[in-house]
């Protein structure tokens, strides 16, 4: 995250999304270790000061600008039932992560020397953990126990994306969840 807040609006808003669109920019463009802090700033119209003053580092510029392309466009899917809305989101997740793009900001997000940036994306999946299981009480159903969700469905899928040592297809998440679903993942079940 930026070493200093930033305010909504204005000059340091404006600033913020300018360099953010530069570096999405370069980064689709070439190689992440050919840029640098001026080429960056060059494109977005700053001074590599800016970028500096803001971001610390190169690494903690590019774990802001990944955490912002990781934040959820939308809720997750309701379809009426906790484990299939569980099913739904974890597929979609597992595919967006596992792609070439999704792992790259992953590494981008993890490389954060404040580790600001993993905890604001893990922010994001619990808060979307937390619509499920909030969807599911108003339903009547039993929440989810979002901890053992993180534990036994989003960690290893996380692991096994970062260092690619297995496929996250649909089947394998199909099987965390089926593990899940026996070791009783919503609460006041058994």
């Amino acid at each position: 995250m930026s070493r200093e807040m930033i305010r909504q609006g204005g000059r340091s808003a404006r600033i913020q999304a300018a360099v953010h669109a530069a570096s999405r920019a370069l980064l689709e463009q070439q190689d992440r270790s050919a840029i640098t802090v001026p080429m960056i700033a060059e494109r977005a119209g700053v001074t590599p000061s800016t970028i500096y003053r803001r971001w610390g580092t190169l690494s903690d510029l590019f774990a802001d600008v990944a955490v912002e392309r990781l934040r959820p466009a939308a809720p997750p899917a309701d379809t009426g039932d906790t484990m299939a809305d569980l099913e739904a989101y974890t597929l979609e997740y597992a595919e967006e992560m596992s792609s070439s793009v999704g792992r790259a900001l992953l590494r981008d997000v993890i490389a954060d020397s404040s580790d600001d940036a993993p905890m604001r994306c893990c922010t994001y999946t619990y808060d979307n953990l937390r619509l499920i299981s909030d969807r599911a009480v108003a339903r009547g159903e039993a929440p989810l126990d979002i901890a053992q969700v993180f534990d036994r469905i989003f960690a290893p899928i996380c692991y096994h994306i970062l260092f690619a040592d297995r496929d996250v297809g649909p089947d394998y998440c199909r099987r965390l969840l089926a593990e899940v679903g026996r070791g009783d993942a919503r609460r006041g079940t058994d």
